[in-house]
């Protein structure tokens, strides 16, 4: 399995908290992307890349990312030599590709003919996350049916539905639609879905499908990876792993929230993620 880490955002709400901070003690941060970010002893996304070099069961990690970030994360880079990072060509939030043809380019660029895990550069998640188990879950669920993917859901608070891409599931797990955004009358779930999908590799062919149907649509149809998600829903088998909750961070309160976490709270870093 190889793993893609979606890490070519501008960052612009954490880099404006930031830059209109009084008190001067995030100043530091100025100009650093999210996924790179000091939560608790590491950057962010060195949490992962620690998880999956840990399993065992990825076996090359891709970052893909722009160009105004490209340098910072080559040099993050040299201290994991199977981590390779991948250049979009942007240099501006409004020449952004979008997160589905971002990675389609790094499936396209490295050839990648294999299962992957997908995951949000400026995404962690609690404690009782386990890559393991739900690798091996995947694992299970690709013997029976080889194009199954896998996808994470956590129980938002009712007012939170508004805020996220909701699944519905049957009495197996398997996903049966995704609602964007939806007012809490119009569902009984409250499954928010964050990003971090594991793709067979029948699956990948239909980024190429998506964004040809979508080349005429506006960005924003294009870069919210739930959006292909969404559409995947009708046309593959998508089940869902049940975790506790995950951090998200998107502006500053977002993050020193969970860097406190990471530094106060999480018991045994030895073993996080993993």
């Amino acid at each position: 399995m190889k793993a893609i880490v979606l890490a070519a955002g501008y960052g612009t709400r954490l880099q404006r908290d930031i830059e209109n901070d009084t008190t001067g003690r995030f100043r530091h941060l100025v100009g650093t992307p999210k996924p790179l970010l000091p939560v608790g002893h590491c950057a962010l996304i060195s949490h992962w890349v620690q998880a999956l070099n840990s399993t065992g069961y990825v076996d090359a990690i891709f970052v893909v990312t722009n160009d105004l970030y490209y340098k910072i994360f080559e040099d993050w880079a040299q201290s994991f030599p199977n981590v390779k990072i991948l250049n979009d060509g942007t240099q501006h939030n409004e020449e952004r590709l979008g997160a589905v043809a971002c990675l389609r380019l790094t499936v396209k660029h490295f050839r990648i003919d294999d299962h992957i895990v997908v995951i949000g550069g400026d995404t962690l998640f609690k404690e009782d996350f386990s890559l393991s188990r739900i690798t091996n879950e995947f694992s299970s669920l690709i013997a029976k049916c080889d194009d199954s993917n896998l996808v994470l859901s956590y129980q938002c608070k009712d007012e939170e539905t508004l805020k996220y891409g909701i699944l519905e599931v049957d009495k197996d797990l398997r996903v049966s639609c995704m609602k964007e955004k939806p007012h809490p009358s119009e569902t009984n779930s409250r499954r928010a879905c964050p990003c971090f999908y594991l793709f067979s590799k029948a699956t990948l062919p239909l980024l190429d499908v998506f964004l040809d149907e979508k080349k005429k649509a506006p960005i924003e149809e294009k870069d919210a990876p739930g959006n292909f998600l969404s559409w995947l829903i009708l046309r593959k088998p998508i089940y869902v792993h049940e975790v506790s909750g995950r951090f998200d961070v998107g502006n500053l309160p977002s993050y020193v929230e969970c860097d406190t976490f990471f530094r106060e709270n999480l018991s045994s870093l030895n073993s996080y993620l993993k």
